[in-house]
Order: C-alpha cells, then structure tokens, then sequence
C-alpha cells in the first residue's frame, strides 16, 4: 500500500527502493512484522530483522507494539530498547533492524504524543563533532556484541584527537539533548547508545 488515502491508526515506512509505505490498521486487530512471508509486513531484504520480528496488537481501543524477546536485535521505540508490551501514540516511532516505522493516529489527540515523540533528535540536530563523538562511543557495538560496553572519555579523545574535557562537555550536551541527563551517571552512556542506534542516527555500517 503506497498512499495513505484514509484516516484512522496507520504505520508509514519505507521499503527497500526507498517508497514510502502506508499500512491502514482499521480493519485489523493484530499486525505481525519480519522476513518470514506469513508476516503482515514483510522485510526481506532487512537481515538485522528476524522471521518474526515484532507484533502490533489491538488491546481495546489502544495499538500496542510487542516483542517478546525473540528478536535477536530487538526492537526500539522512540529511542528505548523494548521490553514486553508498550501502548502506541500518535507520532510514535519504532526501528527494526534498519527499517524505522512512524505510528499515526489522526483521531486521538495530538497531545498524547510521548515527551521523546515531541523532541525527536534527528542527524540535521547533531552538530558534525557531536556525531563524530556518538559513532565513537558506539563503536564497541559495532558486531553486536552483547558483552560491548560504551567507548571510554579517554578512547574518545584519543581516536578524535580531543581533550577528555572536551569529551565530557560534548557528552553533557548530547545528555541534555537525548533528555537522560537525570539518569545515574553509569546508566547514561549505555542509554545514550541505545537511543542514538535505536533511532537510526548512527548505523553499524557507520561504525
């Protein structure tokens, strides 16, 4: 389905030609998402994203995303990793693999939209060195290795040829940026990686 002609609960997402894809939730109660071809929506060509992937369900008048763990490289919604069942709000963003989906629902009010949804970091919003700072520090991750921590102040600045004080500065932006600045100090890095690889602003290609 590539035009969205209808209102209501949709997901928008692009396919591997890069053509935006609309699919209408109206009629339905349960969406499931991967590579298999019994899926709903189909990825082939996205080998980040496993058979059966993830799951819409319809649980009363609320969409929610689901995945129960048997993704190998999970699924992330606005950012966060996700664990179980969580509701979808107009605006919502969600990434598979390297396919990103945006949830609309033009009947619920705009201002159910989730504080994330509402200040949404995009690459245009990174300055070049704050980039350059974020693929450092997510370039343990790089093989999906799930044993990788963060990138250190000090191996940053030595592959950027950086001050660690300048590495800490930048990263204390990005914090404030990506609204985890309130977070206990050794939570923030990880988060940071997983929201900035989440929302697809750095790939692994890139690292």
């Amino acid at each position: 389905m590539t035009g969205a002609g209808t209102e209501g609960p949709l997901l928008v997402y692009r396919d591997d030609t890069g053509a935006q894809r609309f699919l209408a939730l109206q009629a339905k109660t349960s969406v499931t998402i991967g590579r298999s071809s019994a899926c709903d929506i189909r990825l082939p060509w996205d080998e980040r994203v496993s058979r059966v992937h993830a799951g819409l369900d319809l649980v009363g008048s609320d969409w929610t995303l689901v995945d129960d763990g048997l993704s190998r490289n999970g699924t992330f919604l606005n950012g966060d990793r996700l664990n179980g069942r969580r509701r979808l709000r107009d605006g919502d963003t969600f990434v598979l693999g390297s396919t990103s989906f945006r949830f609309s629902d033009t009947t619920r009010a705009t201002s159910q939209l989730t504080t994330v949804g509402e200040q949404l970091v995009t690459s245009a919003s990174l300055s070049p060195t704050q980039r350059q700072i974020v693929m450092a520090l997510c370039r343990p991750y790089k093989h999906d290795d799930p044993y990788a921590t963060p990138a250190s102040n000090q191996q940053i600045a030595d592959e950027l040829f950086l001050s660690v004080d300048a590495v800490k500065t930048h990263l204390r932006l990005l914090f404030q940026k990506f609204q985890i600045e309130d977070l206990p100090q050794n939570q923030k890095r990880v988060k940071l990686v997983e929201r900035v690889l989440g929302l697809g602003l750095v790939s692994r290609r890139d690292l």
